[in-house]
Parts: C-alpha cells; sequence; structure tokens
C-alpha cells in the first residue's frame, strides 16, 4: 500500500505545474495534501477512482487539507474536537479496519516566533488526540508538520537555532510525540542520510543549492512499524516548495 503526503502551496497553482501528471505517476493509495489554499467550489479535480475529502480553512486563500482515497474509509472527521483549533482546516482523519489515517498541517510558528505559543497548546491538543485514536487501532500520521527534529534534517541548523520549525520548543514537542509512540518512518529505514530534504525556500536559490529542511512526514504507531515497507522523499518532484514524501506498508 503507498500513501503520498504533499505540502502543494496552493492546489489551484500546483494544478498548473503539472500536479495530475505528478499525481498519476505516483499512483498512491491514499493521496493527502496540505496548505491548498481554497474553499469548495474553487476547484473540481477530477480523480476517477478516488473518494475525496477536503477540510476548509474559515479563511479564504488560507492552510486546509485534503485525502484522495482510492478505498472508501468506515468514518472521516474533520479537525480534533476542539474550537479554537478547527478553524483552519488543518486535520483530516479517515478510519480503516485496522488503522487510521491522518493528514496534519501543523501551525506555523512564524516570523519572531509571533505564533509559537499558540503552537505549544496545538502540539500538546494533537498529540492528545493522536493517542486517543492509538489507544483504539494502529495509526498512520503524515503531513506538514513544520518542525526539522534534529540537525541532520536541515541544511544549516546553527544559523536557523531560534527560526520557527527549529526552535528547541518545537523540537521538542515532536520528541514528546514520539516518545508516546510513535516511529518517524524516514528515519527508521535511513537513520543516518544527510542531505535529503522536502521544503526549500522560493528565496535564495534554496532548493539549486539543496538548503532545505526535512519538515514532511510520515509517523506510524509502533504497532505498525513491523508493517513499514520503505519510506521516500520526492525530491525531483517541483510542483511546489515543498516535495512529496511516501510510505510503503502492508502489503
Amino acid at each position: 500500500m503507498k500513501l503520498i503526503s504533499w505540502n502543494v502551496n496552493g492546489i489551484r497553482a500546483c494544478v498548473g505545474k503539472n500536479f495530475m501528471e505528478d499525481f498519476n505517476k505516483l499512483d498512491a493509495d491514499f493521496f493527502c495534501l496540505q496548505e491548498t489554499k481554497m474553499q469548495e467550489g474553487q476547484l473540481e479535480l477530477e480523480l476517477p477512482g478516488y473518494h475525496q475529502y477536503w477540510n476548509y480553512a474559515q479563511k479564504k486563500g488560507y492552510s486546509g487539507t485534503a485525502i484522495f482515497a482510492k478505498e472508501e474509509p468506515l468514518s472521516v472527521s474533520y479537525g480534533i474536537g476542539i474550537q479554537e483549533h478547527d478553524t483552519e482546516g488543518r486535520v483530516i482523519t479517515l478510519e480503516y479496519d485496522n488503522f487510521y489515517l491522518v493528514t496534519v498541517y501543523t501551525p506555523n510558528s512564524q516570523n519572531e516566533l509571533k505564533r509559537l505559543d499558540y503552537r505549544m497548546e496545538w502540539e500538546n491538543a494533537f498529540r492528545e488526540y493522536l493517542n486517543e485514536l492509538k489507544s483504539r487501532k494502529g495509526v498512520i500520521v503524515c503531513g506538514d508538520m513544520n518542525v526539522a527534529h534534529q540537525e541532520i534534517d536541515l541544511k544549516n541548523p546553527k544559523t536557523n537555532r531560534r527560526n520557527a520549525g527549529f526552535t528547541d520548543e518545537e523540537r521538542e514537542k515532536m520528541t514528546e510525540l514520539l516518545e508516546t509512540g510513535f516511529v518517524d518512518s524516514f528515519r527508521y529505514f535511513y537513520p543516518n542520510q544527510e542531505n535529503i530534504y522536502s521544503w526549500w525556500s522560493y528565496r535564495f536559490k534554496a532548493r539549486e543549492k539543496n538548503a532545505g529542511w526535512r519538515i514532511d512526514y510520515f509517523l506510524v504507531s509502533e504497532n505498525l512499524a513491523s508493517e513499514m515497507k520503505d519510506a521516500k522523499i520526492h525530491t525531483d518532484i517541483s510542483g511546489s516548495d515543498h516535495c512529496p514524501v511516501e510510505l510503503d506498508i502492508f502489503e
């Protein structure tokens, strides 16, 4: 079973940059999007064979997530059930017989860390949400989690130490989540792999120089870890400032 996660940085813009060609080439069983930046009715995607689930932010042109699934789920939920966290379209959960699939677009702490306090509240609430799901069955969670967890996960760790996405606080929250019983799929297979990233700034020719960050993840609850087959980062796909990441799991 192949799962893809991709922050498309505006699905309407991405459609103009070969999205459908990339979508068809990847041929995933589940295709999860973050930062769709659209409202209902602004785009109709023809995806034969897929069920489509969209969560839109109340604010136009902002945030938003989607999952396209070949198999219809037992249930679908949007958000995490807490009003203050559920206005930005950041979470979708699909339930299947033996696992939950969650896609997330984690809030960015922003310039001068002006949203860091909110980010900490979000992290605690989202971790509790995932662990409540995990108490029932296995969990696969994917998306733009807006943190480079370790120094190996970004090109310039020293100069980014107090920048959004690489603060001690954000990194510690990722550590806390993993310690509750989740596995970072890419590091599971490639613990020492350097210089492979999933996001590059549009500035300073960052992608050309591969001055990137690995901030897009597939995390898997520990009880599913033995089912994982491989994890990949598709750095050759360029329709966004992020590239798709992949998890292969189950038979």
